[in-house]
Order: structure tokens, then sequence, then C-alpha cells
């Protein structure tokens, strides 16, 4: 059934929609994957072997919070959490066809802040007039921020590195600041800007919620973050851009656990849909990407 949805929808867009997202505990069982005609309902891939498409190896062996996405040179390139505290490092892989993968690498960084407690749901967005990828994440530097101290278990901001290969980075520097403790940032480009989707992780009093910042440019400046999205103990947006449409996609991993989105058709006003919505049972925090159909095919073959 999975094989002849995919199959109409080649003949008609050549482009199918795809999911990346792991499972509890941690993540350990590696990249899942699954794909939809319409960004409502999403339906998993099983991999060949029933577990992950790529099963976690370096840092601490976890494979959390997988950001996919395909790159002009038609490989995909994926970061994901190695782990919940040190090293201070993200995990790389990358492929042409999500089935054979390249040699997994732990990427250090923030290695001028050697108190940095973690790093956390590493993104990745294409810059495309610099030719360059920006890779940001969260990260706790103790006493870093004092005025937001006590807001959570941590206190988070926004840092970045780039890079043009995967093999030489930039150093890293502060990527976001909006004077909260933030964490799980994502890029939308839309109507000529570029959009930030960041969580509010304050709880202090309880925010974990979304909300959007924008800038001009891909590396910022991003200004004040707006209202919120999202009801709160949501996390882990990604999203995508159907017909002029826009949709975010959250992780509620609150009770009652779901996945769920808000859609908006100018950036300003949001409808939650997440009645609408259908993910497969136990997605958490994953990416939404537009894919050649031919790549789908090949994987449920």
């Amino acid at each position: 059934m999975l094989l002849s949805l995919i199959s109409s929808i080649a003949a008609d867009t050549n482009s199918v929609f795809l999911f990346s997202f792991f499972r509890e505990p941690n993540g350990q069982g590696g990249l899942q994957l699954a794909t939809s005609a319409d960004g409502l309902k999403w339906t998993e891939i099983k991999s060949s072997s029933g577990s992950g498409f790529l099963k976690p190896e370096v840092g601490g062996k976890l494979m959390r919070d997988t950001s996919l996405a395909l790159g002009p040179d038609g490989m995909f390139h994926m970061v994901w959490t190695t782990s919940w505290g040190r090293p201070p490092v993200f995990g790389y892989a990358e492929s042409k066809d999500l089935i054979h993968w390249s040699e997994q690498r732990a990427i250090p960084v923030m290695e001028d802040a050697p108190d940095c407690k973690n790093v956390w749901a590493p993104e990745l967005f294409y810059d495309a007039k610099r030719g360059e990828w920006i890779v940001f994440w969260a990260s706790t530097i103790p006493g870093k921020f004092p005025e937001t101290e006590n807001s959570g278990d941590n206190n988070h901001r926004i840092y970045c590195v780039t890079t043009k290969d995967f093999q030489t980075f930039s150093q890293t520097k502060l990527f976001y600041d909006g004077g909260f403790n933030a964490i799980d940032a994502m890029i939308l480009p839309a109507k000529g800007k570029f959009y930030l989707v960041v969580k509010d992780e304050t709880k202090n009093p309880v925010k974990k919620d979304l909300h959007l910042a924008v800038a001009n440019d891909p590396q910022g400046p991003f200004g004040k973050v707006g209202p919120t999205l999202t009801t709160n103990w949501v996390e882990g947006p990604t999203a995508l851009d159907i017909g002029g449409a826009f949709y975010i996609y959250f992780d509620h991993y609150g009770s009652p656990k779901y996945y769920g989105a808000v859609k908006s058709s100018d950036l300003e006003h949001w409808q939650d849909i997440s009645a609408q919505v259908s993910f497969p049972k136990g997605i958490r925090h994953g990416t939404a990407l537009q894919v050649p159909a031919s790549v789908v095919q090949n994987l449920l073959k």
C-alpha cells in the first residue's frame, strides 16, 4: 500500500515529504524514517533489518534529535545529539541514499568553554549565499548568563559553527541570545526572510513553548521573539512550506504525549492542527524535509 502511494506521488510531483525521528529510550535504536504525501498523515518506513536505518556509534552512543538535510551536492547530511552531557560533541554522518552511510564522526565544539555542560539538538541549515552549512545547537555554560541562571534545570543559549565540507569547521560562536533559556532552534526560510523557530526552555515560571524570531540573513542577527505559537511542554520544532502554507511540527512531551502541529499562511496567525495530523507511534524530535520520490522508493525496496 505504501509503495503504491509513493509511486502515485512520484508520477504527480517527483517529490515526497520525509521525516527523520528517534524513539525512546534516548534513540539507541538509531535513525527512524516516515513519509507523507500531504504533510498531515505520516507513515513509517521500516528498515530491512527491522531496526533503525543508522545505529549510533559515537559520543555517548545515543541518537536523539536527528537533523537531516539534503545538500546541493545531492548528499544527505545528518547531525544528532550523542549524549546528555559531556563530551561536548555532536554526531555527523552523510549518505547518498539514506541506506549506505559514511563512517560516523563525533565533531568537537565549545572548545573555548571547558566547563560547557552539554551539546543538545544540533540543527543543519544550508546558507546558499555563502555556500556553507550552519550547524547550531543549545549548550549551557555555568555562570555565563546570570540573569536567567535560575530559570530552569539548565541555562542554555544557541551556539553555532559553519563549514563548507564537514571536515573543517569555524570557531564556535554565540548564534542566538534572546534573553531567555533557549533550546531546539531551527530555521524556516520564507517570504525572503529567515525565521528562527526556538523553544523558550524557561521552567520558572513554566514557558516550554515555541516562538519565532526573524532576520534578513540566515546567520542573523535575529530579533526578539514574537508571541508563543504553541501550548507549553513542547519541543523539537521542524517546519515545512507546503503550497504557501507553513507547518511547524512539534513534540508535545508533557501529558498527554503526542506529536502535533500549527499552521499559518502569513507567519503571524497560527492555528493548532494537531487533531489533523497523524504520526508513527512513539515518534520523538526529528526533521521534516522534501526529497525526491525516488529516494523513498529505494528505501521501500
